[in-house]
């Protein structure tokens, strides 16, 4: 069930897979059989705030005890398809990559603040924890990427404009509704968007991280069943933007035709359509720091 409370939390987009219940083996396949017949399921809201609550206590719960037994749900062309939660092998990574990001000193927050809100005990212990599970477990992926304050445009690439659905709340709905933007894209045809684009890069660009988050996406994307359903939602970010700026937002657009004139040599077209997603982004990232 969805939990109560308006209060939205606006920093994080999400990628995700939803599989057919048939590619789960038994007995995760009967569980999720059954919890799809709910007449109602908890949002991605509510896991963030539920995250949320936990880095409340002292020392903070920064990795769930037990592992989500809960889903996102949809139906595609009939088949009802799947996308785990798994917000503890998720926690598990997003602190790995957030310790990284500490001793690359790349954090947006100063090296005492992150001391104090995740103290490094609790830090260790939880890669322990890790090292640990992972040993058990070599083969476990998510279901879910989350980026915080922006969408990578390695994202976009997956997606066509057609795929694109923009949403305002109705008059009259309950209170914690929010805008929608997201894309949903047969993973046969995700998969073949990213493999031209990548092409697309490779020739005409030197590597980098572009390509290198490409190959990320791309293996990411061979771990799933090939009647998957994928998903790319601005989550809380549809909060955060303004209205106007939400609904121009045609990033996927901008990243096919960047990739189309780069394919076609017009390096001035597909400067102005890198230039556009620049600009749009940097404005979302800028809105973490008002006040």
């Amino acid at each position: 069930m969805a939990e109560s409370g308006p209060a939205l939390v606006p920093y994080a987009a999400y990628l995700r897979i939803y599989e057919p219940l048939a590619a789960f083996p038994e007995p995760e396949r009967s569980h999720w059989i059954a919890y799809a017949k709910q007449s109602r399921f908890p949002t991605a809201q509510d896991e963030v705030r539920r995250a949320l609550r936990d880095l409340l206590p002292v020392p903070p719960v920064v990795v769930p005890e037990r592992e989500s037994a809960e889903a996102f749900v949809t139906e595609v062309d009939g088949v009802t398809c799947v996308c785990p939660w798994r917000t503890r092998l998720r926690s598990w990574q997003a602190l790995t990559a957030l310790t990284q990001a500490a001793k690359d000193q790349e954090l947006a927050l100063p090296q005492p603040v992150l001391d104090a809100a995740l103290p490094p005990v609790v830090r260790r212990q939880a890669a322990a924890d890790y090292e640990r599970w992972r040993e058990r477990n070599p083969d476990a992926r998510p279901w879910i990427r989350t980026a915080l304050w922006h969408v990578p445009v390695r994202w976009f690439v997956l997606f066509s404009d057609e795929e694109r659905e923009f949403a305002k709340p109705e008059t009259g709905e309950e209170s914690g509704q929010q805008f929608v933007l997201r894309y949903r894209a047969p993973m046969v045809q995700a998969r073949r968007r990213l493999a031209r684009g990548l092409k697309v890069l490779r020739d005409e660009l030197e590597e980098g991280p572009l390509i290198e988050g490409l190959v990320d996406v791309g293996r990411w994307l061979e771990e799933f069943h090939p009647r998957s359903l994928v998903e790319l939602d601005y989550g809380g970010l549809a909060h955060a933007i303004p209205e106007e700026q939400l609904a121009g937002d045609h990033s996927a657009a901008d990243v096919a035709d960047g990739l189309a004139a780069l394919r076609e040599g017009d390096g001035e077209r597909a400067g102005a359509a890198y230039e556009r997603l620049t600009e749009r982004w940097r404005a979302v990232r800028e809105l973490q720091f008002a006040s």
